[in-house]
């Protein structure tokens, strides 16, 4: 037996149109999502762009308004910066040649005997002078003087340190004893080289039998090794 088709021709086309518009709302549907997400992001990395823009702007402005200095004022500021530069070495070359008092007479404090008391206490930095050599004193140059350091505000010579610096005590105390006691201490002060006792003899302080001592020693040149 042959089939037949009793269904119309039209109802096999309409079903097909039913299930595709599902599908082209979907597409339509993301294709406009993704092109809100793409406008929204555009919009924001534009936003940003000007933000930038802007900012540049300002600090355009700000260095606009920055005074240039002229080319007289960049001379004098470098060379204030090079007279700083030639105080700070000159201030430090100085230092390395100053002896510490403070420090040495710290020392001699602590090593002091209860029962020795000083009459005097002098202290003297010789110096040895050697003036720079120029065209017109090259014949007077080559010699050099001890002479004491000049607080004068004109130019002086240049001066190195040479030889000891003295440092001389005079006192009482009670007995020979304490004369070598005392001599002993000085001679492990750091500061204190070739400690030597100059005079040691009996005297008479008031009603009472006293020894009446004179030390000297050498202040150790700044710089100078133990």
């Amino acid at each position: 037996m042959r089939a037949v088709n009793l269904l119309p021709k039209e109802t096999g086309r309409r079903g097909g149109t039913k299930l595709a518009k599902p599908v082209a709302i979907t597409g339509i549907a993301g294709l406009v999502f993704v092109t809100a997400l793409l406008g929204l992001l555009f919009s924001g990395a534009h936003g940003k762009v000007k933000s930038r823009q802007l900012e540049l702007a300002e600090k355009k402005a700000e260095l606009a308004a920055i005074p240039v200095p002229t080319q007289s004022q960049v001379q004098q500021q470098d060379a204030l910066v090079a007279d700083k530069q030639a105080r700070v070495t000159a201030l430090n070359l100085a230092l390395s040649k100053r002896v510490a008092w403070d420090r040495v007479l710290r020392e001699f404090a602590l090593v002091l005997p209860d029962d020795v008391w000083l009459q005097t206490l002098s202290a003297t930095a010789p110096l040895t002078a050697t003036a720079t050599a120029t065209p017109s004193s090259a014949s007077s140059a080559s010699a050099s003087a001890s002479t004491p350091v000049s607080t004068s505000s004109s130019p002086a010579p240049t001066t190195s340190l040479v030889g000891a610096l003295g440092f001389n005590i005079e006192g009482y105390t009670y007995s020979h004893e304490a004369v070598a006691r005392l001599l002993t201490r000085l001679s492990v002060v750091p500061d204190l080289q070739q400690v030597q006792l100059l005079t040691s003899e009996q005297s008479k302080l008031g009603s009472r039998n006293v020894i009446h001592f004179t030390i000297a020693a050498n202040v150790r040149a700044p710089g100078a090794s133990s």
